[in-house]
């Protein structure tokens, strides 16, 4: 095993592993507990007691953080001619079809989020294979597959995000980096746990949320008493 750093002692010595923080106290605590030397993300994972597995308590949807992830997020838009200046005025940082279609066929897929009118799903549809197991295939769903090409860049630009449960049953999503102030963050976890407790599953049937925990990059896991957050059984 591994000898701590000094900066890893002094931030586990600030913090104690084995309580439960409020959400709001936890905000404060990853701050301090951070020892990276850059602006690093802060993560929240939501452990729910879903089974993946089974279509009726899949949990998937979208949320618009108020003070946005803190990242820049690389759009590219694919769509035909008419709606390329729309893409262009709302920040998209790519707009095209064919020859960015041919560029991800040849293996390019430096972009964060992928957006496209349904027109040119028959296009994109065959790249699926390459687009899905990176998260970047365009779905109806979560607002990438929309005529409003304009509004959907500005969402994305804005902070909106979209998540889903693994298979092991846990939601991971960032919502800042540790440069955000407490309640910036405090705010976009809070928004980020309540769009999923509107999501939960009519099947399901016993708990819901059963943890919740707040790190850095480079922080240790700060557990969450999901009370505290309006999270319910």
């Amino acid at each position: 095993m591994s000898k701590l750093t000094k900066k890893q002692k002094e931030a586990l010595a600030k913090y104690d592993s084995k309580k439960l923080y409020k959400l709001v106290e936890a905000c404060s605590v990853v701050k301090e507990v951070n020892y990276a030397g850059f602006d690093a993300s802060v993560d929240l994972a939501v452990r729910l007691g879903v089974d993946p597995r089974k279509a009726n308590q899949m949990v998937r949807g979208v949320v618009t953080l108020p003070n946005g992830t803190g990242k820049v997020t690389r759009v590219l838009v694919l769509c035909t001619p008419d709606k390329e200046n729309e893409a262009k005025e709302a920040g998209a940082d790519y707009v095209g079809l064919d020859d960015y279609i041919e560029k991800i066929k040849g293996g390019w897929t430096d972009v964060d989020v992928i957006i496209c009118t349904p027109s040119v799903m028959g296009k994109v549809g065959p790249i699926g294979r390459i687009l899905g197991p990176r998260g970047l295939m365009p779905n109806p769903k979560t607002g990438t597959v929309t005529m409003e090409i304009g509004k959907a860049v500005k969402e994305v630009k804005a902070g909106k995000i979209d998540f889903r449960v693994d298979k092991t049953g846990i939601i991971h999503s960032s919502i800042g980096k540790v440069s955000f102030t407490a309640e910036q963050l405090n705010e976009n976890a809070v928004e980020l746990i309540n769009t999923i407790v509107k999501l939960k599953p009519q099947a399901l049937k016993g708990t819901y949320i059963k943890g919740i925990a707040l790190s850095s990059t480079m922080s240790p896991g700060i557990d969450i008493d999901p009370k505290t957050v309006g999270a319910t059984e």
